[in-house]
């Protein structure tokens, strides 16, 4: 191993490529913008925080499009994608003007977009909200949910996973 110094672009992509051994859950997160326009996209920065009060935490990349609407609206969903659901995932990861195009959904309160077959579904109220690096950090109350007993689609070490029982 060498003492020589890195440089920061080799720190991150070293950072970033460590954290990626933490295996995560894969949601789409998705919300109205105010012309009534459903918006959404991929997050893998999503964990509870608390039971009493029911509430869940994930961050948005400062420099995405999408993040005033997400910092401004009221109520979002937090759709914890199944195994079979990868071509979601790329979609909502994707530039695409309309992610939402074919798709059915549900709609929840107050209008949320929700994703059908997923492995749990979250609506929640947008509280809390902070500066964290190159991201923002929302805390959000959970204000209904569901779930089904499908496998979740996993991410690790910068590729997709299944479960698999020990």
């Amino acid at each position: 191993m060498s003492d020589a110094p890195i440089t920061h672009a080799e720190f991150t992509r070293a950072f970033r490529d460590t954290l990626g051994m933490f295996a995560t859950g894969i949601t789409v997160v998705a919300t109205r913008a105010p012309n009534g326009e459903p918006i959404g996209l991929t997050v893998n920065s999503f964990n509870s925080v608390s039971l009493d009060p029911p509430l869940i935490v994930w961050s948005l990349a400062n420099d995405l499009p999408s993040r005033q609407v997400f910092e401004q609206c009221e109520y979002y969903s937090v759709n914890v994608l199944a195994a079979d659901q990868m071509h979601l995932s790329q979609i909502f990861a994707s530039r695409s003007d309309d992610k939402f195009a074919g798709l059915e959904i549900d709609e929840g309160l107050y209008g949320v977009p929700l994703l059908r077959d997923c492995c749990a579904r979250f609506e929640c109220r947008n509280i809390t909200r902070h500066p964290g690096g190159d991201h923002l950090v929302f805390i959000s109350e959970v204000v209904r949910f569901d779930r089904t007993d499908r496998e979740p689609l996993i991410f690790q070490g910068g590729a997709y996973r299944q479960l698999a029982p020990l």
